[in-house]
């Protein structure tokens, strides 16, 4: 994932909403999400590639979902690939906090990256470019390729445009879908500096990317329920165009 909003507690009906968008190269094999069977039956997508996988939920609700640390010139190929990260998260019988003790003794296996996991319970944050894991209490949560909530435009953007939608009654996929197709760049007096070339710091401004090689691939929008069932949605593009309607499965 590129872009991660998220409401914790804001919902009379739904305690925890996630919308995300994933940005990665056109042409990196991947597959769709999908049940993938095993004890926890994990409902993911998976990078074909590496094995991993960008965002996932278990049956009984364990949730994970993860973003790359944007600095550009010091990522090294030689190290684990951070979709496994969500991967070990959702097969793993630790506790979130635990769980996230462990990451963060082994943090330098990886390039830079943000992860948020948990339940609608208890949901945590932690990168490995911050200091430790720590608990997230009720709030709505910004997530792009720096720190928490790091003011980014497109992230004040998402989630301006996501309080709304999240604090109503029911959530509206349709709604959500839309505002996380939003394709304006940011003014060029307004961007981060991450490293990358400028030209690229533009092109990656938006909530929804789109280019000749790289873009938003998909959107993902995850609800839970107080029940404690959830709702799964997946919006597929190609080259920036709807590839086909979305996808709906019930956890």
């Amino acid at each position: 994932m590129c872009l991660i909003v998220f409401s914790i507690n804001k919902n009379s009906v739904h305690p925890l909403v996630v919308a995300a968008n994933r940005d990665e190269f056109y042409n990196r094999p991947t597959e769709p999400a999908r049940f993938r069977g095993g004890k926890f039956n994990i409902l993911s997508g998976l990078d074909l590639k590496e094995g991993g996988t960008w965002m996932g939920v278990r049956n009984d609700g364990r949730f994970a979902a993860l973003t790359n640390y944007r600095e550009g010139g010091k990522n090294d190929k030689n190290k684990r690939s951070r979709g496994h990260i969500v991967n070990d998260f959702l097969h793993s019988e630790e506790d979130s906090s635990t769980f996230l003790e462990n990451l963060e003794r082994e943090r330098d296996m990886y390039n830079g990256f943000n992860i948020i996991a948990g339940d609608k319970s208890r949901l945590f944050y932690y990168s490995n470019r911050k200091g430790e894991p720590e608990e997230l209490e009720e709030g709505i949560y910004g997530l792009s390729n720096a720190l928490l909530n790091t003011p980014w435009p497109k992230v004040n953007l998402i989630k301006e445009k996501f309080r709304a939608l999240s604090e109503s009654e029911r959530s509206d996929p349709e709604k959500i879908f839309s505002i996380l197709q939003d394709q304006r760049r940011a003014p060029a007096d307004s961007l981060p500096s991450t490293g990358v070339a400028r030209i690229w710091e533009r092109l990656l401004s938006p909530v929804f990317i789109s280019s000749p090689i790289y873009g938003t691939r998909s959107s993902t929008l995850l609800v839970f329920n107080k029940e404690g069932a959830a709702d799964f949605y997946e919006q597929n593009y190609n080259h920036g165009k709807i590839k086909e309607p979305f996808n709906k499965f019930r956890i």
